[in-house]
């Protein structure tokens, strides 16, 4: 009999990002943005530590995703999984398992399927994933600017997903973001808007999905009932939605 397969979140947003995902024989931290200090917090909250951890997920170099990478590894001798464009955009120093993911070719961890997906973002080689463990699947998808059908691909019939939904279109014109970073941000290697997110969710099979998560909500340039506004027309077959935030992310969901 297989055991747990879960996810939850230690924060999402553009002030530090982390997802934990939990199967039968391991947990994997993906992404870090945040202090060890402020990581160990937030991992109590969930009630795990930093010594639970069998390994950590790396998507992309951006300090929301990484700040605490390195230093988390080196603390308590952590595998880290990247690519190795992701490692050569940062020197982050002398790690203790560097373990590159090359050309995006899928791997296992202790019985859990990892499949790295390839994403247009402005990063140097970003990945985002899709795990399978037990006949169960679990898609995290944030950080990128549009849905390719490569993206498109991989994302169907999953049995839970993590979907960045990250800003209203109308909140970035006319917010105080310098006109470079709002077309960085609203471009085609930027980050989705709600109804990008939106228009994905209704091209999929949504059959399977048990649990929706909603993440990387922008607290500039988005809101919580402008993302929920946008998407409520195409998730009213989910069983489960559920929003991220910055400080609290989310707590478990299990998938079965």
């Amino acid at each position: 009999m297989s055991g747990p397969f879960r996810f939850a979140s230690l924060g999402s947003g553009s002030r530090g990002n982390s997802t934990l995902v939990e199967w039968g024989t391991g947990t994997l931290l993906i992404d870090c943005g945040f202090s060890v200090k402020q990581a160990n917090e937030r991992l109590l909250r969930l009630g795990k530590r930093a010594e639970d951890l069998t390994a950590i997920l790396v998507t992309h170099e951006h300090t929301d995703h990484i700040k605490g990478v390195a230093a988390m590894a080196r603390r308590y001798d952590l595998p880290v999984y990247m690519t190795p464009g992701t490692y050569h955009s940062r020197n982050m120093g002398e790690l203790p398992d560097l373990r590159l993911i090359e050309a995006y070719q899928p791997f296992e961890l202790d019985q859990l399927q990892v499949t790295p997906v390839a994403v247009p973002h402005d990063a140097r080689e970003p990945s985002q994933f899709v795990f399978e463990y037990a006949g169960r699947r679990l898609g995290v998808l944030t950080d990128l600017g549009s849905i390719t059908a490569h993206v498109e691909a991989h994302y169907q019939n999953l049995d839970a997903m993590l979907l960045e939904a990250n800003h209203d279109p109308a909140m970035l014109a006319s917010g105080d973001y310098p006109t470079s970073l709002k077309q960085r941000v609203g471009g085609l290697w930027g980050h989705l808007s709600n109804q990008q997110a939106a228009g994905f969710l209704q091209r999929l099979d949504c059959a399977r999905l048990q649990h929706l998560v909603i993440a990387h909500i922008s607290q500039q340039n988005n809101s919580l009932e402008l993302a929920q506004a946008a998407l409520a027309p195409v998730t009213a077959e989910v069983k489960q939605v559920t929003f991220a935030c910055q400080n609290q992310g989310f707590d478990w969901l299990s998938v079965c």
